[in-house]
């Protein structure tokens, strides 16, 4: 009890600034939590869904309002070892998970076209079906400013689209669900050091189908997002501002520059108002 307290005591004390305001500062600027809320915390056993549940206590514990917590993981076929090392990391944090069985990795297995994704897709819709039965309204997942930076540059350099990934999203299928993203505006460093400090180890990766798996130490390396990660590092040493600069960039979209863009599905292209718009153009 003593180690989980100081645990909790170091969001607040120790990692004030870089963990604990910034999380509160993601969750009042996209307004990602409101009173009476029901939140499924979706665990992965990772660090950044283990640091988000005990954020997300906190904040219950010693909020200006009420909300409900609940802390579910989907086991989709973690191997012992994995489910092992879950299990003493949310009995030494304080964080009563509920466990719930399925088989995706084997239904996953042997596919050979983007069963990553397809993997994605299925737990994130077991984890809304889970969390509609449990009576929640929205589901809270654990990615964090890094992710969503990298996101912007794959999409680009990889898709060829500017988008990001969303603090919070409505459900397209499940209806009254939204999906919300707390840890938003916290870096990935920060929340190693955070893990480091209180000399906790979490699975890196849950998926038996990697070389890169869990405790043995797996970085992922060669995947598409670990290549965005080292290109991000290598433009910071040249300027310390393109990390900020790419977040901003998807907050400072001009559609009077833009060739053409979707809206609800539908793509609109300049030339639809271009000659409505001779007043507003300038030289360039």
């Amino acid at each position: 009890m003593d180690n989980i307290k100081a645990i909790e005591r170091s969001i607040i004390t120790n990692f004030r600034k870089p963990l604990w305001r910034r999380f509160i500062k993601g969750i009042q600027d996209y307004e990602l939590i409101e009173p009476g809320d029901k939140i499924a915390v979706c665990i992965s056993g990772g660090k950044d869904s283990m640091l988000l549940a005990k954020l997300l206590q906190e904040l219950q514990r010693h909020g200006k309002f009420h909300f409900d917590l609940e802390f579910i993981c989907m086991d989709p076929g973690y191997n012992p070892a994995n489910r092992k090392l879950i299990e003493e990391n949310a009995e030494k944090l304080g964080i009563p998970i509920q466990f719930y069985e399925s088989d995706i990795f084997n239904v996953v297995h042997g596919i050979e076209k983007n069963p990553c994704y397809l993997c994605a897709r299925m737990r994130r819709g077991f984890l809304y079906n889970r969390a509609q039965e449990l009576g929640c309204n929205k589901i809270a997942l654990g990615h964090h400013y890094d992710d969503v930076i990298e996101t912007i540059l794959m999409g680009m350099l990889y898709s060829g689209k500017i988008e990001t990934m969303m603090p919070k999203l409505h459900s397209t299928n499940f209806e009254g669900m939204e999906l919300i993203r707390p840890m938003y505006l916290i870096r990935e460093a920060d929340i190693i050091h955070w893990k480091d400090y209180n000399k906790l180890q979490f699975i890196q990766c849950a998926c038996r189908f990697t070389e890169g798996c869990a405790s043995c130490g797996g970085t992922g390396k060669g995947s598409k997002r670990a290549e965005i990660k080292q290109l991000i590092r290598d433009l910071t040493k040249v300027s310390p501002y393109i990390e900020k600069n790419i977040f901003r960039s998807v907050e400072n979209v001009n559609l009077d520059t833009v060739i053409a863009y979707k809206q609800h599905g539908e793509k609109h292209s300049f030339l639809d108002t271009y000659e409505n718009n001779k007043q507003a153009a300038g030289d360039e």
